[in-house]
């Protein structure tokens, strides 16, 4: 927690390229340090970074772990993160060393419900395929048995993590005519569940072995690390698709792929990997899967929208005030 306010602009270290008009805003009000070329930094200009900065704003993708943090100058009292998830951060040698957190939370929400509506769309109705048999020259034209699909219509939709993404996904899914079904850590209110229409699984098993289509919204945690396994991904009827928009380290990866081949699974559609930017080499090879490059969020205007959260964030802890989107406790 801040103590009083900071008597000169505090230094601010930015691991990534942020759009034009946060970059902008940034230099105005404060000291910035800017990553022009985007290149993503080394651990050794990680370690840099937060041994000189006020201010650390790094983005998901870099890797802020204990060994980063124990070189932390003084300084350091704040990791304005650029994005919702926290899971690249060690939270407890931050706040060992008296660092808060903050992120990015709701302003990606609409942006990630709609790219995994997308995805739902996109597997069962082959969407990539049949982009890839049009541009491959070969399509012969319309035929009454060509590229067929399921519809999506009537099916069963079980959500795993029910927060606000999760939620919009539900709101989403009632309009295309799906089953809503969920599990989450914690029952969400009557009033929530009523409004979706959404039924409630205390077993993640149970609900698994029903649906038709899984979508994985819940955070990366150590409590999430491959929740869906190997012995969980074999409960999935055959005829399942499985959409991940939240964080590769959810599923394991190798079972995934193993089930795909073999036919355990229907299909499934990927935003997020295990071991970003690797992606399995069996995944690449596999017709029934749709792979997207991390872009569940990737709308101008989200960006604009954490940019201008992580500028509030500061601000306020630079005015010797709790920031808004302090991370307390992260739970699935």
């Amino acid at each position: 927690m801040p103590k009083s306010k900071m008597k000169r602009k505090p230094l601010v270290v930015v691991t990534r390229k942020l759009p034009d008009v946060i970059e902008t805003r940034l230099m105005e009000l404060f000291e910035t340090q800017l990553n022009l070329d985007d290149k993503p930094m080394s651990q050794a200009e990680l370690v840099d970074a937060v041994r000189k900065a006020d201010v650390l704003v790094p983005a998901v993708t870099d890797r802020i772990d204990a060994g980063v943090l124990s070189q932390a100058g003084e300084n350091l009292r704040l990791i304005a993160s650029f994005g919702t998830g926290v899971d690249h951060i060690d939270l407890a040698t931050a706040r060992a060393r008296g660092i808060t957190i903050t992120n990015t939370p709701g302003v990606l929400t609409e942006d990630t419900a709609d790219m995994t509506m997308a995805l739902i769309l996109a597997v069962p109705r082959r969407l990539t395929e049949g982009e890839r048999l049009l541009r491959s020259g070969e399509w012969t034209g319309w035929s009454p048995t060509s590229m067929l699909g399921h519809r999506i219509w009537g099916k069963r939709l079980g959500i795993v993590g029910m927060g606000r993404i999760g939620s919009a996904v539900a709101r989403r899914a009632r309009g295309f005519g799906l089953s809503v079904h969920y599990h989450n850590r914690r029952r969400v209110h009557k009033e929530l569940e009523q409004e979706l229409e959404a039924t409630y699984w205390d077993s993640l098993d149970q609900m698994l072995a029903h649906m038709d289509i899984v979508s994985v919204n819940c955070p990366h945690t150590p409590a999430t690390f491959h929740l869906l396994s190997a012995r969980r991904l074999k409960l999935l009827r055959p005829h399942a698709y499985i959409v991940n928009t939240s964080r590769g380290e959810v599923i394991d990866e190798s079972a995934l792929a193993r089930a795909l081949e073999s036919g355990g699974i229907g299909g499934a559609a990927l935003d997020v990997f295990e071991h970003e930017p690797a992606v399995n080499p069996k995944l690449l090879k596999l017709d029934n899967v749709v792979l997207m490059p991390h872009m569940g969020s990737a709308t101008v205007e989200g960006r604009v929208d954490m940019g201008e959260k992580v500028i509030i964030n500061i601000k306020t802890f630079a005015d010797g005030h709790n920031p808004p989107d302090r991370v307390i406790e992260t739970m699935f």
